[in-house]
C-alpha cells in the first residue's frame, strides 16, 4: 500500500521574512539609483520642492521620516520581540555570535568615523552613522547568490542585523532627542500604561492596539523625542504567544501584525524612504567631497569599520569557543558576510537626518559617504561570496550530519 505523502511543513515566518526583505532589497537598490538620477536631472527642482510640501502640521518630508519611518520601525520591534522570545534569538547560545558580531560591527565604524573627525563636535555628532546595517540590501546582495550561500549565513546576518537595529533604536533615543515636553511624555506614558494593561488583560485584538499606538506616535512627535520611538514601544507591548520547536502560531497578534507588515515595508515604506533621502545633487561637486572628514569617515567606517568589527568579533567568539562557524559556512564566507553588513543605506541616512539636522553640507556629506561605503560593502562583499567555497561536511561525519538534520 503507498504510502501517504508526507505533510508539507508551512514555511517558517523566519523563511518568509528573507524572502520579502531579499526581494524588498532589489526594490530598495531601484528607488536609490532612480532618487539619484532625478536629484541630478531637470525634475530636480520638482523633486526638491515636493519634499519641502506641507501636507498638514508637517513638510512631505518629515511626512515619510517621522510618520511612515515610525511603521518601519514597528515592523522592527516585531521582528526584535519575536527573534528574542520565540525564534533565532531565543537562548543565550543562538544569541552570542550575532551578538558579538553587531557589538563589533557597531564600535569600530563608530571609532573609526570619531577618530577622523575628532576636534569638530558638530561632525562628531554623527559618529554613529557607519554603526547600522541595512539588513534589506545586504539579504538582496544575498538573494543574487542564491544557492551560493548557506541558510545559515542568511540567519546568522538576519540575527545580526536585528540586534544592530536594537542598538540603532536605543543610539536615537539616547543621543538624538531633542528638547522634551514633560506634558506630552506624561501623556505618552499614561497611553503606554493603557497598552500594557490591555495586554495583561489578555486583549488579543489588534485594532485597540493600533488606535492607541496612533495616539502614542502623536504624543511622542510632540514631546520631542523622535516619533519613530512610538513605534518601537507599540510593537514591544504587542502580545505574542510563543511557539518554541513549532509552527508560528497564526493567530498571535504579534504574528499576524508582522505578516501583514512585512511586504507594506519591503516593498513600500523602505523604498519611499530610499527614494526621498537617496537624491544627493552630484553635479558641481569636485572630488574633494570624498576627502572630507565626514564623507571619508562614513565611507570607510562602513566599508573597512564593518569588516574589521563583525568579523574580528565572529573571529574571536569562534577562537575561543564561544561560538561556531555557522553551518556549512566557511571563513571566506564569513568574510564575505562581514562586508556585506557594512551596507548601511536605509538607517545609516535616517541618523545621518538627525545627526545633521540644521547642516544641509553635512547631510550630503553624510549621503555620499553612506552611498561610496555601501557601494564598495556591496560590490566586495558579493565578489568575495562568489568565489569563496563552502565548507561541506564530510558524508561520514555523525555529528555534523546529526547536527544538520536536526538545526
Amino acid at each position: 500500500m503507498a504510502k501517504p505523502a508526507p505533510s508539507r511543513r508551512p514555511p517558517s515566518a523566519l523563511r518568509a521574512f528573507l524572502d520579502n526583505e531579499a526581494a524588498g532589497g532589489l526594490v530598495l537598490m531601484g528607488a536609490a539609483a532612480l532618487a539619484l538620477v532625478v536629484a541630478n536631472s531637470p525634475l530636480a527642482p520638482a523633486y526638491f520642492g515636493a519634499l519641502k510640501t506641507y501636507l498638514g502640521p508637517l513638510s512631505l518630508g518629515h511626512w515619510i521620516n517621522d510618520g511612515l519611518m515610525a511603521v518601519f520601525f514597528l515592523f522592527v520591534g516585531l521582528e526584535i520581540k519575536r527573534e528574542v522570545l520565540d525564534g533565532q534569538l531565543s537562548s543565550g547560545p543562538r544569541r552570542i555570535l550575532p551578538g558579538l558580531a553587531a557589538v563589533g560591527g557597531m564600535v569600530v565604524p563608530a571609532g573609526i568615523y570619531a577618530a577622523l573627525n575628532r576636534g569638530n563636535m558638530e561632525a562628531l555628532a554623527g559618529w554613529a552613522i557607519p554603526s547600522a546595517t541595512d539588513i534589506a540590501f545586504a539579504l538582496g546582495v544575498l538573494s543574487l547568490l542564491g544557492s551560493r550561500v548557506p541558510v545559515s549565513l542568511k540567519v546568522f546576518l538576519t540575527a545580526l542585523a536585528i540586534i544592530d537595529d536594537l542598538g540603532a533604536v536605543l543610539i536615537i533615543a539616547a543621543f538624538y532627542t531633542a528638547n522634551v515636553s514633560l506634558l506630552d511624555l506624561g501623556l505618552a506614558a499614561a497611553v503606554l500604561a493603557a497598552l500594557i494593561a490591555m495586554n495583561r488583560f489578555g486583549v488579543a485584538r489588534l485594532l485597540p492596539y493600533l488606535l492607541l499606538g496612533a495616539l502614542l506616535w502623536v504624543l511622542v512627535l510632540r514631546s520631542g523625542i523622535h516619533a519613530t520611538i512610538a513605534g518601537v514601544a507599540l510593537a514591544l507591548i504587542i502580545p505574542l504567544r510563543p511557539s518554541p520547536g513549532a509552527v508560528e502560531h497564526e493567530e498571535s497578534p504579534l504574528h499576524r501584525l508582522e505578516h501583514a507588515l512585512a511586504r507594506p515595508v519591503a516593498f513600500l515604506v523602505v523604498p519611499v524612504f530610499g527614494f526621498a533621502n537617496a537624491g544627493v545633487p552630484l553635479l558641481g561637486l569636485s572630488w574633494e567631497v570624498l576627502a572630507q572628514p565626514v564623507t571619508l569617515g562614513i565611507a570607510l567606517g562602513l566599508s573597512v569599520g564593518k569588516l574589521v568589527g563583525v568579523f574580528g568579533a565572529a573571529a574571536f567568539a569562534i577562537r575561543f569557543g564561544l561560538a561556531d562557524v555557522p553551518m556549512g559556512a566557511g571563513w571566506g564566507q564569513l568574510v564575505g558576510v562581514s562586508l556585506l553588513c557594512g551596507i548601511g543605506f536605509t538607517m545609516s541616512l535616517f541618523i545621518g537626518l538627525l545627526a545633521f539636522p540644521d547642516s544641509e553640507a553635512l547631510q550630503n556629506q553624510a549621503k555620499i559617504g553612506i552611498l561610496a561605503g555601501s557601494l564598495v560593502s556591496g560590490l566586495a562583499g558579493y565578489l568575495v561570496l562568489r568565489v569563496a567555497p563552502r565548507d561541506v561536511p564530510a558524508p561520514d561525519d555523525p555529528a555534523r550530519r546529526a547536527a544538520r538534520q536536526h538545526g
